[in-house]
């Protein structure tokens, strides 16, 4: 992405914005000791990706808690039919996918040290309240406010680190079971039943980390307590070189919202997110139960969910690596999502109940290791922030919505094969190649014809001063400026 050259520098501060970089200060920056910049995006790693990494894996493990409390025996415990239990899971959806796009709208007035510690905390309450419901009409009411203040976080993460870093950050979940298999051993403790604790304790911990949130999340890399004044000074200069950064000249507008909702990237992304969460769900929710059924003792599958997932964390990792090391999301996207492939194929395929277990690893690791890749590509390729914040949303809107369908797609009796479910999530994994092929093409071509109609572009924003149409051509145009290069 080039730049104006015409606009003087200007410090980086939170009331200035320097969306056009001089190239004598271009130049300046490049000329910055690399060892400092590292030693400075180091100490963001361990100060905010510690905290981010946290929350999300609570928000994803205290959603997903239920399958592993149907496992510890929920379900029979509240007397539930399986349509009954599948309502509670849907019930969750519905709110949260309502309080995505507003919540990320609102990041920025309310403050994400504020929105997302308060959010965490809620929430936490909320889960320590279902360890104590005696009915499924108890269950619906936790589950639906549980949904509500749990929708604005995956999002908002994404939407905080977009703030902080040159990439999206990835996130995981691993340890979800290993817990519910030592607290399932709790049976009868303090007269609850088991599964009543997996929900209290992990709420407990819920509440304590959203109260450290408070302490330890910054709003802006500006008033991270743990950078220098200097250190701030080369994030902020950073950020700047890789994205138009026009904060606060960004003011909300309607347009920002509805240019996201046309963008065709977003709707090919939309379309990714919404299969993908119908994996990723299905396989978190029923994960448990699925190797319960598959012939393997209720303790000892919530023991065995842990595996496919742990390996999944570090398939993520090696793919949201790669893909920053190459600048590339089509190709890490489309070479895990073979894993996946061969994961579901061999499911199908097998009778061996061991075969199928070593399936889900492939399934685990070929779903999970997408996240990190669409959430940074969504990201990547909105502008400005308000475009982005809708962007993001929408695409997690769309996780949601395939959660709601995964709900539906694993009744008992079809277990533990559920053929019908294996085959739709075959193919959605292979569609999602087709559509990485597809955005990525698109937005290639995109790029290329930036470069052929510039100067018509920016001409009804050009000025004396400004031949490149400044701060307002930014503003405007957000992604589709011509100097703004899509991701690939």
């Amino acid at each position: 992405m080039t730049t104006n050259p015409n606009t003087e520098p200007k410090p980086s501060s939170p009331a200035s914005s320097s969306v056009h970089k001089s190239d004598l200060e271009k130049d300046s920056f490049n000329e910055v000791d690399h060892a400092k910049i590292r030693s400075a995006v180091r100490k963001l790693d361990w100060t905010i990706l510690p905290m981010m990494t946290m929350f999300y894996l609570l928000s994803f493990l205290d959603r997903a808690n239920i399958g592993n409390a149907r496992v510890a025996g929920l379900q029979k415990g509240l007397k539930m039919t399986d349509r009954q239990y599948q309502i509670c899971v849907t019930v969750t959806y519905v709110p949260y996918i309502m309080a995505e796009v507003p919540a990320n709208l609102l990041l920025r007035k309310i403050g994400p040290n504020i929105a997302m510690p308060v959010i965490l905390t809620l929430w936490g309450i909320i889960v320590i309240f279902q360890g104590f419901v005696s009915s499924f009409h108890d269950l619906i009411v936790a589950r639906f406010f549980l949904g509500l203040v749990e929708g604005p976080m995956f999002p908002g993460i994404v939407l905080y680190l977009s703030g902080f870093y040159t990439r999206a950050e990835l996130s995981y979940r691993a340890f979800s079971g290993l817990l519910a298999a030592a607290i399932d051993n709790m049976q009868g403790l303090g007269g609850k039943p088991a599964w009543a604790w997996i929900f209290i304790l992990e709420g407990i911990f819920s509440v304590l980390m959203g109260v450290l949130g408070f302490f330890m999340v910054p709003a802006t890399p500006r008033e991270s307590r743990f950078l220098s004044d200097n250190q701030k000074d080369l994030v902020m200069r950073r950020l700047e070189k890789d994205r138009p950064f026009v904060n606060p000249l960004d003011e909300f507008r309607i347009r920002h919202v509805l240019s996201s909702l046309k963008s065709p990237h977003v709707i090919l992304m939309f379309i990714t997110f919404f299969m993908g969460g119908t994996n990723l769900f299905g396989l978190a929710l029923f994960a448990p139960s699925i190797i319960n059924q598959l012939g393997f003792s209720p303790n000892h599958s919530q023991l065995l969910s842990v595996g496919p997932f742990a390996c999944a964390f570090v398939v993520t990792l090696v793919v949201a690596y790669t893909s920053d090391r190459l600048k590339s999301r089509a190709i890490p996207l489309c070479s895990v999502c073979l894993i996946g492939i061969a994961g579901y194929a061999m499911y199908l395929g097998t009778t061996n109940k061991h075969a199928a277990y070593g399936a889900i690893y492939l399934m685990a690791s070929g779903i999970y290791g997408t996240v990190p890749v669409i959430a940074a590509w969504i990201s990547n390729n909105s502008e400005p922030y308000y475009t982005r914040a809708t962007s993001i949303a929408v695409g997690f809107m769309a996780t949601s919505m395939g959660g709601i369908l995964s709900t539906w797609r694993y009744p008992t009796s079809e277990g533990p094969r559920f053929h019908k479910t294996t085959v739709m999530n075959l193919i959605f994994m292979i569609m999602t190649i087709v559509l990485a092929i597809a955005n990525a093409s698109i937005l290639a071509y995109k790029n290329k014809n930036k470069e052929r109609t510039r100067k018509e572009v920016l001409a009804p924003y050009a000025t004396e001063s400004e031949p490149d149409g400044g701060v307002r051509a930014w503003v405007d145009l957000g992604d589709r400026h011509p100097d703004f290069r899509y991701t690939l």
